[in-house]
């Protein structure tokens, strides 16, 4: 990786060792079997041998040899991982250990270092109310670390979240059938028709992204908020007992009507919250795909 800044460097290798470890340790055979192949495809043809099903007779090969012969297939293994993750203002929160953007890094070195275990391409789309980077899906370590690269060196700015935009650019843009990791914290509305669209073209996962200090407002006395997403700040006093607990039903509410449009579409999700090990939810998200097929 070229140019890189040394700290960034090595925050890139660090966490390449962890997930690494954890991908070596933990998901091995997990991966690979939460997720179908592209299906059956062509492989070659042979003579036709005594027993063979005659619905895979080549007529067309059969005619110019001059006698049967019949197609071969085989499992279609390959799979393409694309990773759409968020990075609007709403993202670069977090009450305790990690902002829901540094957990959405983590998750996504796992699942691509997952993926090219399994030789599997990897892509990347962040996205806020625009598309800031599009990486096109290849395989590799190296193609990984610019993955990781573009992630870690992303800069926030104080931008709105249009999950509708990103699942219609992705849509759009992926030919083929692919497993879509979402990674957001639905800080957004109206998105279900694209999410509808892109759920039936592709694998789609959605992971949700929360922190408990949306849900547990601390009792800090007066305090200046500053909404990431609009930059208009209010003060606001949380050593108020209603006040906490208004906060507390707003983020409820939303996290409520967020989590019952993923449900209704009928997409496959999963809850994370910033300070909690992430592993064990998706070990548990694995094995319950895995057991579908």
């Amino acid at each position: 990786m070229p140019q890189v800044p040394a700290d960034l460097f090595r925050k890139i290798r660090q966490l390449e060792i962890r997930t690494k470890g954890i991908v070596n340790s933990i998901f091995s055979g997990e991966y690979r079997s939460s997720f179908k192949g592209q299906g059956i495809e062509f492989s070659e043809v042979r003579e036709y041998n005594y027993g063979d099903d005659i619905r895979m007779i080549d007529w067309n090969v059969s005619a110019r040899q001059g006698k049967p012969f019949v197609k071969i297939y085989h499992e279609e293994r390959e799979q393409t991982l694309m990773l759409m993750v968020d990075s609007s203002g709403s993202l670069w929160f977090g009450s305790k250990s990690q902002l829901k953007y540094e957990l959405a890094v983590q998750l996504s070195a796992v699942l691509a270092f997952s993926a090219i275990k399994n030789n599997d391409k990897v892509g990347l789309c962040i996205f806020s109310d625009r598309i800031e980077r599009f990486i096109a899906p290849r395989k590799g370590r190296t193609h990984v670390l610019r993955v990781l690269r573009e992630l870690f060196s992303h800069q926030p700015e104080q931008r709105p979240t249009r999950i509708s935009l990103a699942a219609e650019y992705v849509s759009r843009i992926l030919k083929r059938r692919s497993v879509v990791f979402l990674i957001s914290d639905f800080d957004d509305s109206g998105f279900e028709k694209e999410l509808k669209i892109l759920n039936q073209k592709h694998d789609l996962i959605a992971v949700q992204l929360r922190d408990m200090g949306e849900l547990i407002p601390p009792s800090v006395g007066l305090a200046n908020l500053k909404d990431p997403e609009t930059g208009k700040t209010l003060t606001v006093d949380f050593g108020n007992r209603e006040t906490r607990e208004q906060f507390r039903q707003f983020y409820l509410r939303q996290h409520a009507l967020s989590r019952d449009s993923i449900r209704k579409l009928q997409i496959d999700s999963i809850e994370l919250f910033t300070h909690q090990d992430f592993v064990e939810k998706l070990m548990a998200f694995f094995r319950m795909r895995g057991s579908r097929y």
